[in-house]
């Protein structure tokens, strides 16, 4: 047993945790923040999506902290497969993906909770912790989202262009109105990398070669 755990009675076990996550830093960051709770233990570490479905079998920890992107398999495949295969493992989305598309997909695939990797290391705990004992759970920024998706549903237009995305909709009618993408940005509470990703989707699902055909698409559907 580890230090960090020699206080806890010999008859309480420790909740253990696999941390699936293909950057280094974070890595080793989150085993130095567990590290000082002495109710958790790291039993294992993934760099893929692949690597973290073999240690969830072989380790069979209670909770896995996932990432949604990492090469060799990703995150929502392996949350998919974890789930399917051990109902009991717990899943905690950790990823910088804020946009509905990721929380959405992640929940459906079996995660009983999603918090950004920003988020402080006093709620970041908590947030494990009662991932850990079976709660679901979101930081407050995804709580927000998911609250306005649920209260804006109904009133929101059919789409005009099935092939997008909620999301991927809502960045093309904002560009019809005129915003550049940094304005985009901030009024659908993105990082400015996700308005660019979803801006060159809509490129390829639109079959449009430029900012100018896609507005000029939106605003004959009378998307604007």
């Amino acid at each position: 047993m580890t230090e960090a755990l020699t206080s806890l009675p010999p008859t309480i076990l420790p909740l253990t945790i696999l941390i699936a996550d293909d950057h280094p830093l974070f890595r080793k960051g989150l085993r130095a923040l567990l590290a000082t709770v002495p109710q958790v233990q790291v039993v294992g570490a993934a760099a893929s999506g692949a690597e973290a479905v073999h240690l969830a079998e072989q380790l069979q920890p209670n909770l896995v902290l996932m990432d949604l992107q990492m090469p060799g398999g990703d995150g929502l495949t392996a949350i998919r497969q974890i789930v399917a295969a051990h109902p009991n493992i717990h899943i905690l989305v950790v990823t910088m993906f804020e946009d509905d598309d990721s929380v959405f997909a992640a929940m459906r695939a079996g995660a009983r909770g999603y918090v950004l990797k920003d988020m402080d290391d006093d709620e970041m705990i908590r947030a494990i912790l009662a991932v850990g004992h079976g709660e679901a759970i979101f930081s407050s920024a995804i709580a927000s989202r998911i609250m306005a998706f649920f209260s804006n549903r109904q009133t929101q237009p059919p789409a005009l262009f099935p092939e997008l995305t909620e999301s991927e909709q809502n960045v093309l009618r904002l560009m019809a109105r005129g915003l550049t993408n940094n304005a985009i940005a901030v009024q659908l509470a993105f990082s400015p990398k996700t308005v660019r990703n979803y801006v060159s989707n809509i490129f390829g699902k639109l079959h449009v070669a430029d900012r100018t055909q896609a507005i000029l698409r939106a605003r004959d559907a009378g998307l604007a």
